[in-house]
């Protein structure tokens, strides 16, 4: 049975009336009075006597009358029992690729916390193709990503643009370089399934140099590792703008121009294309994607 045609039937005898019961339900009669036949047609009996003076129940109508009266009111109740379990689901859990979640989210978190105090967060780190993959077999429905071939069942909207800036310790005496130049730097270089490493690779192939012919001497799954090697002036990396603003204001690394490299890229925000929101995301998703989000820089 339709429940859908069960409730035109139940408002057209709550009206006594086909015109008024389509009005409300914003339905032509015509349309109306179809769903209703196609519930007389399902019960195989005839629910209403149609004349003059509007309609009137059958004795079968009566009967039928009285079980949507009860049917009805328990699918109502359904709905709002669940609308009050989301509300009272206060849980986000979100996940973010390293650069973004080590050194722009907290500030956001911090913010979107003292908005939205009772919303409890948590966040999982790590690298962007594991985050892809979390979201794909939903161990999160949430994840901030760095620009990389993205999996067509997955949807991404853009939160911010960075840049792969090159970098060295200030002792170097490497300020400027051309794009031939970076054949003979030694490169420190995040690990091969890095989305950074994708990046970068695929911004120097668009650019005619070959990266298998790059001096790479160390490779490292973390930021910090990289950062710390060329500090030391064991060599000089490619790494996201937003992971080494405090370092190039205190002047514990320096930025090395490529002339005519453009290296920009976007981080997004991650989901599948299924993935019906919860109200906490509903939330954070409109915050991230606002100004008011205060990424720390």
């Amino acid at each position: 049975m339709n429940l859908i045609h069960l409730r035109s039937f139940y408002n057209t005898v709550k009206f006594k009336s086909i015109s008024k019961a389509a009005k409300m339900l914003h339905l032509s009669q015509p349309g109306l009075s179809m769903q209703i036949q196609s519930l007389e047609n399902t019960l195989g009996v005839c629910l209403l006597n149609r004349g003059r003076r509007g309609v009137e129940l059958t004795e079968e109508g009566k009967i039928v009358y009285d079980y949507a009266d009860a049917i009805l009111a328990l699918e109502d109740n359904i709905h709002l029992s669940l609308k009050k379990l989301e509300e009272r689901n206060t849980d986000l859990n979100i996940g973010s690729c390293r650069s973004m979640g080590d050194y722009a989210l907290p500030c956001t978190l911090y913010t979107f916390k003292q908005i939205y105090s009772d919303i409890n967060i948590s966040m999982h780190i790590d690298s962007t193709f594991s985050i892809i993959k979390k979201i794909q077999d939903m161990t999160l429905n949430l994840g901030i990503i760095q620009e990389s071939s993205v999996p067509n069942d997955l949807e991404c909207v853009s939160i911010l643009s960075d840049e792969l800036v090159l970098v060295a310790s200030p002792d170097s005496t490497y300020n400027k370089i051309s794009i031939d130049d970076i054949y003979n730097i030694p490169i420190v270089m995040r690990e091969d399934s890095s989305a950074t490493r994708l990046n970068l690779e695929n911004i120097l192939r668009k650019n005619g140099l070959d990266v298998d012919k790059l001096n790479i001497i160390f490779s490292f799954n973390s930021p910090e590792a990289i950062k710390q090697s060329v500090v030391s002036g064991r060599g000089l990396s490619f790494v996201p703008k937003i992971t080494i603003r405090q370092e190039l204001r205190n002047q514990t690394l320096k930025k090395v121009d490529v002339k005519e490299l453009d290296t920009k890229f976007n981080y997004y925000i991650s989901y599948r294309k299924n993935h019906k929101f919860s109200k906490s995301e509903e939330i954070f998703m409109k915050f991230i994607t606002s100004k008011s989000r205060c990424f720390c820089y």
